[in-house]
């Protein structure tokens, strides 16, 4: 009927005259009048174009996989790499072609627990102010099981010492901790803690009046974690996490002497280059300079 003329005045009757006595819209028509052209144009993402196709964005996810020298990091840090390269895309995008592509690390199952006795936050806003201390045990080729000990900045996550030895001692335990007063308090003497609080178990090592008498001539407060809470020690636990997968769970080791020498050269790669999402994806050693900084500028 659009197409169709007035006998009278010889004219097309139009769009919007024939749409306005059918009660019908003009959309409707130019909808049905381009049908065919949408059907001969490929679909496509609607909306701007990204710099970066999937199959690109994917190379360089894999390349940043490749290229980092820690295994099984999740999107979030790929993407932060991405950031730094320059590449700019979504947190979501990313975690999307890492899980198509079957390059997201595995993860444990969500477990159901009670009440939680610990409730508060365990992190402080400044370095040097509470260390976690714990031990996990590994199984080496020539000696057995070996316990590797290790103290961590609570403000940075920042591996202040490391340690293995087969004896799982209480003068073992303390190695950790001299190591950090030494580098972060200018040494070993009476009070040169002073200020510093140290947050552990109750394992026999650290609950020994050896191990507390080293802290009161140190000046540093014991701050023992509630039993049966281990998330009041979270941030040590959370580093023996990280230990373990990047380390002590994909390699092997022959004794005390090579596990103790493979951790700390391993600790020096965590502190420098393990990006800390909670730190703007910053390495935990660069979070203290910065705070330092800070600090001093004050």
């Amino acid at each position: 009927m659009i197409a169709d003329h007035s006998p009278s005045v010889n004219c097309s009757f139009g769009v919007a005259r024939t749409c306005r006595l059918l009660g019908r819209s003009r959309s409707g028509v130019y909808w049905a009048r381009t049908g065919p052209i949408r059907a001969s144009i490929p679909a496509h993402k609607r909306g701007p174009k990204t710099a970066w196709n999937d199959g690109e964005l994917l190379e360089r996810i894999r390349g940043a996989l490749a290229a980092s020298p820690f295994v099984g990091e999740g999107h979030r840090k790929v993407w932060a790499r991405l950031r730094a390269a320059d590449v700019r895309t979504s947190q979501r995008r990313v975690l999307r072609l890492m899980r198509e592509a079957n390059l997201l690390a595995p993860t444990r199952a969500h477990r159901v627990i009670g009440p939680r006795v610990h409730d508060g936050t365990i992190t402080t806003d400044a370095p040097n102010v509470r260390w976690g201390t714990d031990a996990t045990s590994v199984w080496t080729e020539d000696e057995g099981v070996v316990t590797v000990f290790a103290a961590i900045d609570h403000c940075t996550a920042e591996c202040v010492g490391s340690h293995a030895a087969k004896r799982a001692t209480r003068f073992e335990a303390l190695e950790p901790l001299r190591q950090g007063v030494r580098e972060h308090f200018g040494g070993y003497v009476a009070a040169s803690a002073k200020g510093l609080e140290l947050r552990h178990d109750h394992g026999s090592q650290y609950m020994s009046d050896h191990f507390q008498g080293e802290l009161g001539f140190l000046g540093i407060a014991s701050s023992p974690a509630f039993v049966r809470a281990p998330e009041g020690n979270g941030c040590i636990e959370r580093f023996f996490r990280t230990l373990k997968e990047q380390l002590l769970w994909i390699r092997s080791f022959r004794n005390a002497e090579d596990m103790r020498l493979a951790v700390a050269a391993w600790v020096r790669v965590y502190n420098e280059h393990w990006l800390i999402e909670r730190h703007g994806h910053r390495a935990p050693a660069a979070r203290r300079r910065e705070l330092l900084a800070l600090k001093a500028s004050a």
